[in-house]
């Protein structure tokens, strides 16, 4: 009788120690950020689009992200296409579409239709080299944004380009109490709120990083709610012409839940909710009464964001 029951509890661990790792992985999937590179919302990973066993390139992956981002940004989508090479490296292409905010000071300065972004990326350690079941992967990548003409362009009337140089290390841990899936990472980056802010006002290092706990769902799903955050630079070029002192732009957090197949994961959803920058300073409007001295809202910290990818 106690053997039994031996049994069936090792059994029964057993199975729910298959499920957590198969729910850890889908955590590795193809998942793509708001700028098309594999990672979260928001943050590359350590991890690439894989290839087939024997194949150099991957399938495509799509991605699409839509961001409600206030009454005085607008609205942000995204369409991307990352293609993965020989499990090491990754390069893709996305087109960041916008529509116009309605508010009569400050929507003006984000009143274009968008941007070019492409990046690359490729892996530097792989996760758990070195017979360390602890190593995270790590790796570098780059972006590039082209035709920024977001607020320090509407400023000067003249298009930037913009990008990152970045390193990122990522964990998966699926043998713990309850499954992880950790990634810090630091940037070089000359851009604000990934381009959407304008242009910084130089090149500087800057923190990201993210948590993610992949839980099992129904229907071999696998549920990821996580969390993210990047630095940004504080402040934006050619903003102190209308906001003295330039005005100081916040860390971007985003909170995300993760719907992803459990096992050979090919498709993802994700939902969330972020905090980019709210009140940033102050500037003065000429009325017919005088000079008058508001606050410059930026509303956009409660931002929503839904997004999905597929892989081939």
């Amino acid at each position: 009788m106690v053997k039994k029951f031996i049994r069936e509890k090792a059994a029964m661990f057993s199975l729910a120690s298959l499920v957590l790792i198969s729910v850890a992985s889908a955590a590795r999937a193809q998942n793509l950020t708001l700028e098309g590179q594999t990672g979260g919302f928001i943050t590359p990973t350590a991890y690439v689009v894989q290839s087939a066993k024997g194949s150099v390139f991957s399938r495509p992956s799509l991605g699409f992200h839509y961001i409600e981002a206030g009454s005085v940004i607008g609205n942000v989508y995204t369409g991307s296409i990352t293609e993965g090479i020989g499990n090491w490296a990754e390069v893709g292409y996305t087109r960041s579409a916008h529509t116009n905010g309605d508010n009569p000071y400050f929507s003006s300065l984000w009143e274009y239709s968008g941007m070019n972004v492409f990046h690359g990326k490729g892996v530097v350690v792989k996760e758990d080299s070195f017979g360390g079941k602890w190593m995270p992967g790590v790796a570098a990548g780059f972006v590039v944004r082209t035709g920024d003409h977001f607020v320090t362009g509407a400023i000067d009337g003249k298009s930037y380009t913009n990008g990152d140089v970045y390193v990122s290390a990522t964990k998966t841990m699926a043998d713990v109490h309850l499954p992880l899936l950790l990634n810090i990472g630091w940037k070089a980056t000359n851009a604000s709120i990934y381009g959407i802010g304008g242009q910084a006002t130089r090149f500087g290092g800057r923190l990201f990083g993210g948590i993610g706990f992949p839980l099992p769902g129904p229907w071999h799903t696998a549920i990821v709610p996580a969390a993210g955050f990047t630095q940004e630079p504080p402040h934006v070029k050619n903003l102190a012409a209308l906001v003295p002192g330039g005005g100081h732009i916040p860390t971007t957090l985003d909170y995300a839940v993760r719907i992803t197949q459990r096992e050979n994961a090919r498709f993802s959803f994700d939902a969330g909710i972020g905090q980019v920058a709210g009140q940033i300073g102050y500037t003065e409007l000429l009325t017919p009464a005088g000079a008058l001295v508001v606050p410059v809202n930026l509303d956009a910290r409660r931002v929503f964001g839904i997004g999905a990818s597929y892989k081939f």
